[in-house]
C-alpha cells in the first residue's frame, strides 16, 4: 500500500531553486535513506513530505489515516515536563482510556439494582477492556522504559526535567517520543547525531524491527548499509532511485556512470562522424541532398549532457620523513583535569604504520586522550612517549585552530608563507574553494568547508603521524569517500577518534576500546571488533569430543561433499532470483514512472489500478529480495 506519494514537486527561497520536479513514492514498511551533497534540498525535502513546508508546484498525497512523525536534524525537545511525564503525553489516548475503565469499575462497585443499567455498563467495560488491552494498554510503560534505556537514558534520569538537559540529551528524547508514537511513517533528519555507538546499535535493531515505513536522511553509511533497502539520491538534476543499501547504491551508481559515459561518448562519435559528412559534401553538387538529410537527421538527435562526476575534494597525505619504528608510546598514563581524573591507560604502544580507531562511550575521555597526546593538556601523570622524528599534525573537531577573523586564502597562507599565492589557490581549489570563496571569512564558512580547511592545512604539514579528531564530522559523502582513499595510501601512522563506523571500517587496522578500566585492543577493523566483543559477551558452549577418529573423518569427508553439492544449488538459485529480481525492479520502475502521468494520476480509476499493481509488484520484489538475501547471508 502506498503511504505517501510525492509528484512534481518544487521549492525555491528567493532566487535560489532548491529543486524542481521531484517525485517519490513511499510503500508500506518500506526502508528508504536520501543521500546527496550537502546544501542539495534533503533537509528542505523531508520538511516538505512531513508537512512543516509547503511546496511551490506539485502535489503530495498521503494514505488516509496516516500517522507520521518527524525528526528535524539536530531538533531537541522542548519542555518543562520531566522526561517521564513527557513521553506519557505520547499515550495520552490510553491513559485517558484507563482513567474511564477505573470510574467504570467504581460505577460498578456501586451498581445498583438495575440489571439491565448493570448488564450494558458490565458490556461497555469489557469492550473498553479489549480495546485498551489490544492497544497496547498494559504495554506503554515497558516501551517507554525499553526506548530511554536503548538511548542511554537510566531509571535516575526519569524525572529529571528536560530544560536542564543538554542539546544532545533533548534530542535522544525528541527520536525516543517519535518512536514511541509507533507511526505508520518514520522521517527522520540525521538520528544518528548525538548518539553513540551503542545508542546506535540499538536504534538499527530498533528500525529493523519497526513495523512501520522509515524514510531517512543519514550521513552515517553503517546505518545507512544496515537499515534501509531502497536509495534515493538527490543531485540539482532531480532524484534518483536505487533499489539495495548504501553499498549496493554506489556499486549500482558507478556502473551506471560508466553506461552513461558510454553512451555519451557513442553519441558524440556519432554525431562527429554526421558533421564530418556534412562539411564534406554540403556543397558538392552531386551529394547536397544527401548532406542536407543528415544535417536534418543531426538536428533531430536528442543530445544527451556529459555525464559528469560529483565535484569532491582531491587530497594526498605524505610525510616530509618516516617515524622510527615504535611511533607513539603511552605509559602509566591518566588523563584528564585537575580534580577531575577521566581515563587511564596503562600502557599503548603504536608502531609506525599503523591506523588506530580508538573508541568508546561518549564522555570517556577520547578526545581529552588526543590532546593530551598533541600537547595541548598535560596529563595528571605517566608519559606520552612520541618516537624518533615524529612530526604530529593534529585535526580538532571543534576546529578552534582556525582564526575566524581572517580570510581563507590568508588562513593558509598565514600558516605556509613560504609558498606562493597560486600554490595557495592551487591547494585550495583541490578543497572546493575557487574564485572569490578564498576571499570568504572563516566565521562565515560552513562546518563542511572548515572541516575542508583544517585538512587542506593538515596535508600541507607532511606530518608523519595524524591524530585525528572525529574528522568526518560536517564532511559530505564524496568528501568523506575522498578522506578513506588518501589515508589508505598514506605512508605514515594515524590515531583517530570516530564515532562513523563505516570510516572505521575502511581506515582501522586496529581498534583500541577505552574504558573505566583502561583499553583493550582488537587487531582488526570495526566489524571485526563487533564480532569479538558480540562473542566474549556470549556464554562458552560446551563442545562434545567424539572417541573414534575414523568415524569422525567419514562423517567430516559425507558433510563436505554435502556442502558442495549445497553450494552449486545455492550458486544456481542466486542467478535464477537475480535474473527475476532485475525483471521486478524494471517492472516496478515502469510502474512508478507511469503514475506520474498527468493521464494516470487525473484518472482515478486508472490511477488506482497502476497502485494496486504497483504493490502487487512492489510485494513480489521484496519476496525475492528476502529470498535472494536469506541464500546470499547462508
Amino acid at each position: 500500500m502506498i503511504l505517501l506519494q510525492a509528484t512534481q514537486i518544487a521549492k525555491s527561497f528567493g532566487a535560489q531553486q532548491i529543486f524542481t520536479a521531484l517525485s517519490l513514492i513511499i510503500q508500506e514498511r518500506e526502508k528508504i535513506g536520501i543521500v546527496g551533497a550537502n546544501g542539495v534540498g534533503k533537509s528542505t525535502l523531508l520538511k516538505i513530505l512531513a508537512g512543516a513546508l509547503a511546496p511551490d508546484n506539485g502535489d503530495i498525497t498521503r494514505g488516509r489515516n496516516l500517522s507520521l512523525s518527524y525528526l528535524t536534524q539536530g531538533g531537541g525537545l522542548e519542555s518543562g515536563r520531566s522526561i517521564w511525564d513527557e513521553m506519557l503525553t505520547v499515550y495520552n489516548p490510553l491513559i485517558n482510556m484507563e482513567k474511564e475503565l477505573r470510574a467504570m469499575e467504581q460505577k460498578m462497585s456501586k451498581m445498583s439494582s438495575d440489571e439491565q443499567a448493570g448488564r450494558q455498563l458490565l458490556e461497555d467495560y469489557d469492550n473498553s477492556y479489549a480495546l485498551f488491552k489490544s492497544s497496547g494498554g498494559f504495554e506503554y510503560e515497558t516501551n517507554i522504559r525499553m526506548v530511554l534505556s536503548g538511548l542511554k537514558f537510566t531509571e535516575n534520569d526519569l524525572y529529571t526535567q528536560i530544560d536542564t538537559l543538554s542539546g544532545g540529551q533533548k534530542t535522544r528524547l525528541a527520536l525516543a517520543r517519535c518512536l514511541l508514537g509507533k507511526p505508520d511513517l518514520l522521517l527522520l533528519d540525521e538520528p544518528t547525531n548525538y548518539l553513540d555507538m551503542d545508542n546506535l546499535d540499538w536504534l538499527e535493531q530498533y528500525l529493523q524491527s519497526y513495523h512501520g515505513a522509515v524514510l531517512v536522511v543519514s550521513h552515517d553509511r553503517y546505518f545507512l548499509d544496515t537499515i534501509v533497502k531502497t536509495i534515493y539520491e538527490l543531485t540539482p538534476t532531480g532524484l534518483t532511485r536505487y533499489t539495495g543499501n548504501y553499498s549496493s547504491y554506489i556499486q549500482q551508481k558507478a556502473v551506471l556512470l560508466e553506461k552513461q559515459l558510454k553512451d555519451y561518448n557513442k553519441q558524440q562519435a556519432e554525431i562527429n562522424r554526421h558533421e564530418d559528412f556534412i562539411r564534406r559534401n554540403i556543397a558538392a553538387k552531386d551529394t547536397t541532398k544527401r548532406a542536407q538529410s543528415r544535417l536534418k537527421a543531426l538536428e533531430k538527435i536528442e543530445r544527451l549532457g556529459h555525464p559528469d562526476r560529483e565535484k569532491r575534494v582531491s587530497l594526498t597525505f605524505d610525510i616530509n620523513r618516516p617515524s622510527g619504528i615504535e611511533a607513539l608510546h603511552l605509559e602509566n598514563l591518566c588523563i584528564g583535569y585537575t580534580g577531575l581524573p577521566l581515563a587511564n591507560i596503562p600502557n599503548l604502544q603504536i608502531s609506525r604504520g599503523e591506523r588506530v580507531a580508538l573508541i568508546g562511550p561518549n564522555g570517556i575521555g577520547k578526545s581529552t586522550l588526543l590532546k593530551t597526546i598533541a600537547g595541548l593538556i598535560p596529563p595528571l601523570a605517566g608519559r606520552v612517549k612520541p618516537g624518533s622524528h615524529v612530526q604530529l599534525g593534529y585535526y580538532d573537531q571543534e576546529q578552534r585552530n582556525l582564526n575566524e577573523s581572517k580570510q581563507v586564502l590568508h588562513e593558509l597562507w598565514d600558516q605556509f608563507p613560504h609558498l606562493d599565492e597560486v600554490d595557495i589557490r592551487t591547494v585550495l581549489g583541490r578543497f572546493l574553494f575557487s574564485g572569490e570563496e578564498v576571499k570568504k571569512i572563516v566565521a562565515d564558512l560552513s562546518g563542511g568547508e572548515k572541516s575542508r580547511l583544517v585538512l587542506a592545512e593538515l596535508m600541507l604539514r607532511k606530518a608523519n603521524l595524524l591524530i585525528l579528531d572525529e574528522p568526518t564530522n560536517h564532511l559530505d559523502l564524496p568528501s568523506k569517500e575522498a578522506l578513506e582513499e588518501a589515508l589508505g595510501n598514506y605512508p605514515g601512522t594515524i590515531l583517530f577518534v570516530s564515532h562513523d563506523r563505516y570510516f572505521i571500517n575502511k581506515v582501522a587496522t586496529r581498534v583500541v576500546e577505552l574504558t573505566a578500566n583502561g583499553i583493550t585492543s582488537y587487531l582488526g577493523n570495526y566489524d571485526y571488533y563487533f564480532s569479538k566483543k558480540a562473542n566474549r559477551e556470549q556464554p562458552n558452549k560446551p563442545t562434545i569430543a567424539g572417541s573414534k577418529t575414523g568415524s569422525i573423518e567419514k562423517k567430516n569427508y559425507l558433510k563436505m561433499k554435502e556442502e558442495e553439492r549445497r553450494k552449486r544449488m545455492r550458486s544456481r538459485r542466486v542467478e535464477e532470483l537475480e535474473q527475476t529480481i532485475a525483471k521486478l525492479e524494471a517492472e516496478v520502475s515502469r510502474l512508478e514512472k507511469e503514475l506520474f502521468l498527468p493521464e494516470v494520476y487525473q484518472d482515478y480509476l486508472v490511477c488506482r489500478n497502476r497502485q494496486s499493481e504497483l504493490e502487487k509488484t512492489h510485494s513480489k520484489l521484496n519476496e525475492y529480495m528476502e529470498k535472494w538475501l536469506a541464500l546470499v547471508e547462508d
